[in-house]
């Protein structure tokens, strides 16, 4: 299915990460733009559209806003990508991009992340010796060193800065599972510890006049 009016998409995931290897899969995401009158009425569109072969993740604007406002690591992604991972990027995109910060606050930042590394904890326990292991593995410590950082800094650095020390981990791990809880129980200190740079509470203004300029933007559009 063609999907209309996208106004920001790019590589995410492993190839993001730096963690791809030979056969990985190449994921995208990206944020699109509902014709605004179509809101209105007693049906309204759907708000995400995914494919697989190509994998493929579209989020509608209001979605991906709510989504990133409640500090969604995977969401979150689109928008601190290295420019090169961008596909497509429109004034609207850009714009977004631009007051990204406005999107974080400290608890939901802490809580997804660290909420998010505990899945992968719990999946990579619940498959022990399975192939997937490695790769939970992989993502909590990255999910973790992300979170930190954003919630120390107030940045996101997609790219991780030495990939084969995830990979070492991974391995480490899908040999004993159970090496993961002290990472994890580490970062949790970490988080408890540390003052974070961000706010409170996320900014939630820029974040709604973005969203009135995209339906302003889209109303002209509509069927």
């Amino acid at each position: 299915m063609t999907v209309q009016n996208i106004l920001l998409s790019g590589i995410v995931g492993s190839t993001a990460y730096g963690l791809a290897r030979e056969g990985s899969d190449v994921d995208r995401l990206g944020m699109f733009a509902a014709p605004t009158a179509s809101l209105l009425g007693l049906h309204t569109p759907r708000e995400s559209h995914v494919t697989t072969a190509p994998d493929r993740t579209l989020h509608e604007a209001a979605k991906w806003c709510r989504l990133a406002l409640g500090g969604n690591p995977t969401v979150m992604e689109l928008a601190w990508l290295p420019d090169e991972l961008y596909e497509l990027r429109t004034p609207l995109g850009d714009e977004l991009i631009g007051i990204r910060g406005a999107f974080l606050c400290a608890q939901r930042v802490r809580d997804a992340y660290l909420g998010y590394a505990g899945q992968q904890f719990r999946k990579l326990e619940s498959r022990a010796g399975d192939h997937r292991t490695a790769k939970h593995a992989r993502h909590l410590k990255r999910l973790c060193h992300q979170g930190l950082e954003l919630y120390t800094t107030g940045r996101l650095t997609v790219r991780v800065e030495d990939p084969e020390e995830y990979h070492r981990f991974g391995d480490a791990v899908a040999a004993d599972p159970a090496s993961a809880r002290s990472l994890l129980a580490d970062y949790e200190s970490a988080f408890a510890e540390t003052r974070s740079a961000l706010p409170d509470r996320p900014d939630a203004a820029p974040v709604e006049a973005w969203l009135l300029r995209v339906r302003a933007e889209f109303y002209a559009t509509a069927a």
